[in-house]
This record gives C-alpha cells, structure tokens and sequence, in this order.
C-alpha cells in the first residue's frame, strides 16, 4: 500500500521522479496545490475506495499519516 500511495504522490503532481518519504510533509511539496490535492482525493476514493473529507484531511501532515488514515480507512 506504500508504494500505491507514493505512485498516487506522483500522479497527483505530475511528477513521475518525485522522491517520496514517509516522514515528507507533503504541504511542503514544489508541485503541491489545490489541483493535486483534488486528484489525491479522487485517487483515494478510485484505488483504495477511501473517502477522506476536508476537515480530516487539513490535519494530515505527513506522507505517513495519509497513509496511516487510508489504512485506518480501508
């Protein structure tokens, strides 16, 4: 599930050498905005079948704790 996530990083962001750690704070991301924030989300609820609303998802702060919630999640 790891690697899906970072693979969904990537995509959300359009950037396939995006090096990805569990401990990144995604904000803090180049290529992070509100677009890859909409495409995350669709990507959860397509590959994980994981709604995350936006009051949950503000309090996420790093790679890890996404994961953490989509696991919680599935």
């Amino acid at each position: 599930m790891e690697e899906k996530i970072f693979d969904a990083f990537r995509e959300a962001m359009d950037n396939e050498d995006l090096e990805i750690n569990l401990s990144d704070n995604f904000r803090e991301y180049e290529d992070w905005d509100s677009l890859a924030y909409l495409s995350m989300i669709a990507t959860l609820d397509e590959e994980f079948g994981v709604e995350i609303e936006n009051e949950e998802f503000r309090k996420l702060e790093t790679v890890k704790d996404l994961l953490e919630a989509v696991k919680a999640k599935a």
